[in-house]
């Protein structure tokens, strides 16, 4: 079993301007999945992930490479992770449609989509993953700027590309979206994030009840994480936060990206056939605030 950093390792880490790439983190998280057991759960599957150059979104990407899916990865800035998911991908003996794409905005989500069916010849999956978050320690603090960005991002991008995806989808296929156990529990200084998260939560337990009525049978679940080591954490956490990261949670570490992939894979693959409006916590025991 891998090694995991605990809490205590991260006493020494240091912030980074956002937006942080991932390799250029003082510790690295562990997104290559060396330990991964593939079971073919996704072969001939077709997955368009968002905000997948890094983090959870690289993670999954490899993830679903391994099951055997093709993959689409959308991302908004850092081209050089973006590239090395891809890389990655690649090695796996996979592919990797890489698509430079800012999610709040519907035509780019649109396009997304329309690259992906048109490069791959369908659809089969949508894990709506990207987000933004900015720290502030009062609601006064947060700029119109911020809360536009933030809500864009984390829900309408969402909605965006669920519209944009689901004629594509059929019987069998399946939406997975990234919420987060603050989106339960709240956090002081990530309140329009939290509110952000919060609504992720009710618009997929709002989407099944839909789709579940619907001849197509798409399923719609949310993945909650707990703290993860990813570039948002250096790029948006105040110091003091960062370097206690994980301190928290029942395991008394923060979950590494690798340790989330096996969640989605569920949700995405027919193990998961009788599973709709979940909420999956992988939280590592964070179950309060």
């Amino acid at each position: 079993m891998p090694d995991r950093p605990t809490s205590e390792d991260f006493r020494n880490a240091q912030t980074l301007s956002y937006p942080a790439k991932q390799s250029e983190m003082d510790i690295q998280p562990q997104t290559d999945l060396k330990e991964y057991k593939a079971a073919g759960k996704l072969k001939g599957k077709i997955a368009l992930i968002t905000g997948a150059d890094s983090g959870i979104g690289r993670a999954v990407a490899l993830a679903f490479t391994l099951e055997g899916a093709l993959v689409a990865i959308v991302y908004n800035e850092n081209d050089g992770d973006a590239q090395t998911t891809k890389q990655m991908v690649e090695e796996r003996g996979g592919q990797c449609l890489v698509i430079k794409a800012d999610v709040r905005d519907k035509a780019a989500c649109l396009d997304a989509v329309k690259q992906t069916v048109a490069r791959y010849g369908g659809l089969n999956v949508l894990v709506n993953n990207a987000a933004y978050q900015a720290a502030q320690d009062s609601i006064l603090d947060i700029s119109e700027e911020q809360l536009r960005r933030t809500l864009e991002t984390n829900l309408f991008g969402y909605v965006f590309m669920i519209q944009a995806a689901l004629p594509h989808l059929k019987k069998g296929d399946a939406i997975v979206n990234s919420g987060s156990i603050v989106g339960e529990t709240g956090n002081p200084i990530l309140v329009d994030y939290t509110a952000s998260k919060g609504g992720i939560h009710a618009l997929t337990k709002s989407l099944a009840l839909q789709f579940g009525k619907m001849d197509n049978g798409v399923r719609i679940n949310a993945v909650l994480p707990g703290p993860v080591w990813t570039p948002n954490i250096p790029g948006t956490m105040p110091l003091e936060e960062v370097q206690k990261f994980g301190h928290e949670v029942a395991l008394g570490r923060p979950g590494q990206p690798e340790e989330l992939a096996p969640a989605y894979v569920y949700l995405a693959c027919q193990d998961s056939s009788f599973t709709t409006g979940s909420l999956l916590h992988v939280t590592g025991g964070k179950l309060s605030s």
